[in-house]
């Protein structure tokens, strides 16, 4: 006679798991929602009247939309004796980060190439210290760059920003390079000097067109930082060349009489446009970029 078991459905263990799940859900809303309620407030506010804003709630929606605050942000802000908006530092930053990214990826790329592929003496020794860089504070290097550039004639110009943007920006470049070449195998290298290649011709023709995800990681990377920075742009800037940041903290705190906070809102949303943009269309490649020279190295 066979003996049949039964097993009765474990509906508490179920019932435990979507509970698990749900309250997980609810933790993750809550933390969103957290991180998300300060842009919240800036978008709303920069769409708000002054009257609007001293009267109403500070998280409700605008009873009318108005333009207004991000005209006077963009045109019209004064950032000290000048009111000219930011409209003149967004572009100074464009003038900086554009140049500044693409010299330091390729330099980044090259030094990464060498070391990982090209290997010589000192190899290791040269990527230590390359790596170093990267863990050296801001303030360590400002009194030495501002005697540099001084010494080269690029004080408070934009080619002297971007020059201190790409020599600081090298030793992550070289990292996230070195990280991802070391993963490419040495005998294809080998198999190029074979057939007559040298040493740009190897680079340009097989190891550049494999870096489109490190490429896409370091432009991401240096962008941000670069469009990001505030130290080095009001250490080694002047009149006229100064990026965004330093703008948008002269609107903030040379405004007199009524506090614009409509326009304060604008100004920051504006100056952080473009590496919002940046991550909302290419932040889904960062991840597999990061990733994609991990498997050996």
């Amino acid at each position: 006679m066979t003996d049949i078991s039964y097993t009765p459905p474990q509906s508490g263990s179920r019932m435990a798991k979507i509970v698990l799940r749900w309250g997980l859900y609810l933790m993750l809303g809550v933390f969103i929602l957290f991180y998300l309620m300060p842009l919240f407030v800036m978008i709303t506010t920069s769409f708000k009247s002054l009257d609007e804003i001293r009267t109403g709630d500070l998280i409700s929606l605008p009873r009318e939309v108005t333009l207004e605050a991000w005209r006077t942000a963009w045109s019209e802000a004064c950032t000290g004796i000048q009111c000219e908006g930011v409209r003149p530092y967004f572009w100074n930053s464009v003038l900086i980060a554009i140049p500044a990214v693409l010299i330091s990826t390729l330099i980044g790329a090259l030094n990464g190439y060498v070391v990982a592929q090209w290997r010589f003496r000192g190899a290791n020794l040269f990527f230590a210290l390359m790596l170093f860089g990267c863990f050296i504070p801001f303030q360590v290097v400002l009194l030495p760059m501002a005697r540099m550039l001084g010494l080269m004639g690029m004080a408070g110009t934009i080619p002297g920003l971007i020059f201190v943007h790409v020599i600081y920006g090298l030793g992550f470049t070289t990292l996230f390079f070195r990280n991802y070449y070391v993963s490419i195998p040495s005998e294809l290298t080998k198999a190029a000097k074979v057939d007559g290649a040298g040493f740009f011709r190897i680079f340009w023709s097989i190891f550049l067109p494999l870096s489109l995800p490190i490429i896409v990681v370091t432009v991401i990377w240096q962008f941000t930082q670069i469009w990001n920075d505030f130290l080095f742009g009001v250490s080694f800037s002047q009149a006229g060349t100064q990026p965004v940041t330093v703008a948008l903290n002269n609107i903030v705190n040379s405004t007199t009489g009524v506090k614009a906070y409509n326009v304060d809102m604008a100004a920051a949303i504006i100056a952080a446009l473009p590496t919002l943009f940046v991550y909302v269309v290419a932040g889904k490649y960062f991840v597999r970029g990061l990733t994609a020279g991990s498997v050996k190295g």
